[in-house]
């Protein structure tokens, strides 16, 4: 009891130094608080292990999810081929039922002009047969059998056998020429309903293929969004995980400053003590200061572009686009239209409700002036001269695809930037230049 009441006395006469101190003295000492909790170091290294364990499964997840997300813009790119495979199917399609059509009014109008010459024939025919008849039914000058007979002289007899020669002669004439008018446009008919039933072959081979390839596109769709699915399942439990990473670097953080704080009061009570031995104080006050770093500067503006009348003009027409929506299926030689159904990735964005382009359809209203495209990128890739991609200049068009089979196109810029209509959900933009699946030549219109 008498030690515990010298100590009283003791941290008593401390604590009074150390108000003379703070408030009289000449010093700058701070009294010592009481101490701060201090961890142990097992709870220390506990903690450590944890924030360990999860940064490892962050990692881990983070790996997943780079591949599973590789994954999706390889599906992605396979939507993006099959629907341009049902973008070439359609327009083939098309043209194969225009083709058909064109064949059925052949077919129509060669048939009728057939069955005309054939009734044509059967009249004739019919005077031919009342001619004749009527020659041997009446005495007439028109001949018969009866006027040969009947007749006063033999000059009479010969002419009357002329008169009925030359009048049979010309109905037999007539018959026969009609009778070859008849075999020609029978022949037409034959060769026209030939040709119809091979454009009917072709308008049923281009709705197979129509039909295979919306198939194919919903296939893939549905592939690209179970991986979407799949991502989003590997996103949200990276989240969690990192959420939980963050809460054990917190506890680390925690505890580790618990630690410093606790070794930070030991020092400042050795001091204190060191002061109270020499009877001053020797505080020193903490250096401050240090100026903030300055802001950063723009980002230089890109050079200009090579002047170029006609290729300027396609670039902007492209350039004047900026912004516009992407809608599949959409875009023609006078702007952005209304986008079409496909079944899949663009209805699941309303394409079909919105009026824009998609990357084909941006370069047939860009190239407008020059030539006529057509609505699919594949046509578009062989539409002009190959060049190489490492002699590609300003203005030419730029192609991706897998095995030959092309799924995007974009106008090339020039710099490493090309404008583009990249997908569903997106907008015409600007892009650097994607080397990852592009085709080894660009597509020159101009020049």
């Amino acid at each position: 009891m008498k030690r515990s009441g010298r100590a009283r006395a003791k941290w008593a006469a401390i604590g009074s130094l150390s108000v003379v101190l703070l408030l009289g003295g000449t010093g700058t000492a701070v009294a010592v608080p009481p101490p701060p909790p201090n961890p142990s170091d097992s709870e220390l290294d506990s903690s450590r292990d944890e924030a360990d364990a999860k940064a490892g499964e962050v990692g881990k997840l983070t790996n997943r999810l780079a591949e599973a997300e590789s994954r999706l813009g390889e599906l992605q790119a396979d939507v993006e081929l099959k629907m341009e495979d049902a973008n070439k199917a359609r327009v083939d399609m098309e043209t194969a039922q225009d083709e058909a059509s064109a064949a059925q009014r052949d077919a129509e109008s060669a048939g009728a002009e057939a069955d005309a010459a054939a009734s044509a024939v059967e009249n004739a025919r019919a005077d031919l047969d009342k001619f004749v008849g009527a020659s041997y039914q009446q005495g007439s000058t028109i001949g018969s059998v009866s006027a040969y007979l009947g007749s006063d002289s033999p000059k009479d007899l010969l002419a009357r056998a002329q008169l009925l020669d030359a009048v049979g002669g010309s109905q037999v004439d007539a018959l026969e020429g009609m009778q070859r008018a008849q075999t020609d446009k029978s022949n037409k008919d034959s060769e026209a309903r030939k040709k119809l039933e091979v454009a009917r072959e072709k308008q049923a081979a281009a709705e197979r293929a129509k039909s295979n390839a919306d198939a194919a596109q919903n296939e893939a769709v549905r592939a690209q969004q179970d991986q979407e699915a799949e991502n989003g399942r590997l996103e949200s439990e990276k989240s969690d995980v990192e959420r939980r990473l963050y809460e054990a670097q917190s506890k680390v953080s925690g505890l580790e400053g618990q630690r410093q704080r606790y070794e930070d009061w030991q020092a400042q009570k050795r001091a204190e003590e060191e002061e109270q031995a020499r009877k001053a104080a020797m505080a020193q006050p903490a250096p401050s200061g240090g100026k903030k770093n300055g802001g950063s500067a723009g980002r230089p503006s890109a050079p200009s572009a090579p002047a170029g009348r006609s290729v300027e003009s396609v670039i902007a027409r492209a350039m004047s686009q900026l912004g516009v929506v992407y809608a599949w299926g959409g875009g023609n030689q006078s702007g952005p239209t209304r986008g079409i159904r496909d079944g899949g990735v663009a209805d699941a964005h309303g394409d079909y409700r919105k009026v824009g382009f998609d990357c084909s359809g941006l370069m047939i209203y860009a190239f407008a002036g020059v030539k006529g495209l057509a609505h699919y990128s594949g046509y578009q890739y062989n539409s002009g001269t190959k060049v190489p991609l490492s002699q590609m200049r300003r203005g030419d068009m730029l192609f991706w695809g897998r095995g030959g089979r092309i799924h995007h196109v974009a106008l090339y810029l020039g710099n490493g930037q090309m404008i583009e209509a990249p997908h569903s959900g997106s907008v015409v933009k600007v892009s650097p230049v994607r080397y990852g699946g592009i085709m080894p030549y660009a597509t020159r219109l101009i020049g």
